[in-house]
């Protein structure tokens, strides 16, 4: 599993840097093309494990008839610390 999450945490790292590159650099137009393309193909890598890992919550949170619950991650995060005040 951990290094499922480290391609994650690697292709995410190189989008931000093609994303700096491109933003800060004069690049050829050739070379601009290329990293533009390679950034998409991470873009949607990334967004493809995001994907997976949120269908994972969802099954791990059904409900007893197997109905996602939606709940916000603020919500535990205000119990807890409601939680350290009493």
């Amino acid at each position: 599993m951990a290094a499922k999450s480290n391609e994650f945490e690697k292709s995410f790292q190189q989008l931000e840097e093609i994303v700096k590159r491109l933003e800060g650099e004069n690049l050829p137009l050739d070379e601009a093309l290329q990293l533009f393309e390679e950034g998409i193909r991470l873009s949607r890598f990334c967004n493809q494990k995001l994907e997976e890992v949120e269908k994972k919550i969802e099954l791990i949170l059904a409900d007893a008839k197997g109905q996602p619950r939606v709940e916000p991650f603020e919500a535990e995060e205000d119990e807890e610390a409601e939680d350290l005040d009493d």
